[in-house]
């Protein structure tokens, strides 16, 4: 199961994604803006991770309490 930790370090990558591209829109960094969005992508695949890592632990629950 993905811990908390993973999970907010993930989270924080994407809301640090995020600040980054709208600070290069804000500055007309079109650099700036591609690595945030860049970063915001790789924190939202990290966290699409955690949540099938969540599942597949729910499903080896369900089948152990047999």
């Amino acid at each position: 199961m993905a811990d908390f930790i993973d999970k907010a370090k993930h989270k924080a990558e994407e809301l640090a994604g995020k600040a980054k591209e709208k600070g290069g829109k804000a500055t007309n960094d079109r650099d700036l803006e591609a690595e945030g969005r860049g970063d915001k992508a790789k924190g939202g695949v990290k966290q699409a991770g955690d949540k099938v890592s969540d599942a597949a632990d729910d499903i080896k629950r369900t089948f152990k309490q047999d």
